[in-house]
């Protein structure tokens, strides 16, 4: 299994000066904490995309590029790309482009987001959620898959016998389909025979069993090689020299993301005793030592089925840099290795 890190590159305040990390300064840290995942053996990392006062990451692409510019091995990705809410036209020509600059590491995450304010902000109707992705993944493996395409439907203008350039270093480039918790998204991408990035906020990783066994028996059905369907996980977590550590570290960033979220929702506010539950063995939060975190990405993937990939999300706005940092290399130098060995 790969283990990466992804991020939402959140605003931060630093919890022992109460320094508010701005958006230049912030940017700065990023890049160091990617550079970091690649000394520190990481498989990957991911930048998200969301449109919101909290986060830096509305332009993911301009950051991969970046990113790929100081770094030579590391797989580099959305986390995800909203593609509901962009051309796909657009979106194959920058990661394609990211992929000659990054000479072929780039993975497209491609899915709807959990939030909702790229709807208005480009101008569409959150009414056509579903098929405003439906059709633009569509146009988006035709785009990579043929030099030359003639295509039409609802969002978007028709292209006749148009070539889009450039083409990437890889063959194909890989496109994956983030999903949440919805069967219809699943059987989707098993019918597709791309890869998963399920993203598991909430509940336990072991519910999504059903829906993984889905997934892979639509991709059966439809002729795809098991080997075609990867299982990723995209997971918030934290990793420090004690579960105790841990804990203490991630709380008080925990509770104020989950808090704003459940505001806006009109959900109750986030308990300590939530936050102790869903960082158990069974919950949804990755969270520990180098050990407790290890066994229980292990205990996951075999409940799972199998997984080939996870993508640990540290983004939290009350996590000082130097602990992010820590959190990454104990991620890279411990943990992954650990996996490695089971």
């Amino acid at each position: 299994m790969h283990i990466g890190i992804d991020s939402f590159v959140a605003e931060v305040t630093d919890p022992t000066t109460g320094h508010v990390v701005g958006p230049a300064e912030r940017m700065e840290h990023l890049l160091e904490e990617i550079t970091l995942a690649e000394t520190s053996g990481l498989y990957s990392f991911g930048i998200g995309e969301h449109h919101r006062r909290e986060y830096y990451d509305s332009a993911p692409p301009i950051i991969l590029a970046a990113a790929a510019a100081r770094t030579s091995r590391i797989r580099l990705g959305s986390a995800v790309k909203v593609l509901s809410a962009d051309d796909p036209v657009r979106v194959f020509q920058q990661f394609a482009t990211l992929d000659l600059i990054s000479k072929g590491r780039i993975d497209l995450v491609v899915g709807r987001g959990s939030f909702t304010e790229a709807f208005p902000l480009f101008g569409l109707d959150l009414a056509d959620y579903d098929s405003l992705f439906t059709e633009k993944l569509e146009l988006l493996l035709r785009l990579r898959d043929e030099h030359e395409v003639t295509w039409s439907g609802r969002h978007r203008p028709p292209l006749v016998r148009q070539t889009v350039y450039p083409r990437p270093l890889q063959d194909p480039l890989p496109i994956w389909v983030g999903v949440g918790g919805t069967p219809e998204s699943f059987a989707r991408a098993g019918l597709l025979g791309l890869p998963l990035m399920i993203a598991i906020i909430g509940g336990e990783p072991r519910q999504f069993a059903p829906l993984v066994e889905l997934y892979r028996r639509a991709g059966a059905q439809a002729g795809h090689p098991p080997e075609k369907l990867q299982v990723g996980l995209h997971v918030f977590g934290y990793v420090a020299e004690s579960v105790q550590q841990a804990a203490d570290t991630i709380y008080p960033g925990w509770h104020q993301m989950f808090s704003t979220i459940s505001r806006e929702r009109g959900f109750r506010a986030p308990t300590r005793g939530q936050f102790d539950a869903t960082s158990g063995p069974d919950g949804a939060f990755f969270m520990g030592d180098p050990d407790t975190l290890a066994d229980k990405i292990s205990r996951v993937a075999d409940q799972l089925g199998g997984v080939d990939r996870l993508s640990m999300q540290m983004t939290n706005p009350r996590l000082a840099h130097d602990d992010l940092l820590r959190g990454i290399e104990l991620l890279g130098t411990e943990v992954a290795p650990r996996v490695a060995r089971v």
